[in-house]
């Protein structure tokens, strides 16, 4: 029984994780054209997870973007470790030519934080933090 509690409380503390690593609301993705060093489309990548607890662990992301104003931005993502699986969604501000940030949150664990992304041509560097822990990915554009 212990190691069942346990091994629950590993996947809700993953899927929190991952909320926290890639928070979204469920903005809706539409196709637009590609600006120089935009985020719009769709982006997949591995990453890691560090838990506030001080355990580690991988994770692979699958992310879309749209543009939702001038300089404004939703995200909705799916990441996944060998524990878990959650669903994210995130909004975002273009800051700088290459540069965004803003905020997520994953409604099913009720958890959220502060992301912050860079993009260098199909690449981009994604790095979140918030209450469940910190969480690094890189994602490639599809």
């Amino acid at each position: 029984m212990v190691r069942s509690v346990l091994s629950r409380t590993s996947r809700i503390l993953t899927a929190g994780v991952l909320a926290t690593a890639f928070g979204l609301t469920g903005a809706t993705v539409s196709s637009a054209r590609a600006e120089s060093g935009s985020i719009i489309g769709s982006w997949s990548g591995s990453g890691s997870i560090a838990f506030a607890s001080g355990s580690k662990e991988r994770a692979r992301c699958r992310a879309h973007f749209a543009k939702t104003g001038a300089s404004s931005y939703a995200m909705n993502a799916t990441c996944a470790t060998a524990s878990a699986k959650v669903d994210q969604t995130a909004t975002l501000y273009r800051t700088g030519a290459r540069s965004y940030s803003g905020t997520f949150f994953n409604e099913q664990y009720n958890t959220g934080g502060q992301i912050r992304i860079t993009v260098s041509g199909r690449r981009q560097s994604v790095s979140l933090s918030g209450e469940a822990g910190t969480a690094f990915f890189t994602l490639r554009k599809l």
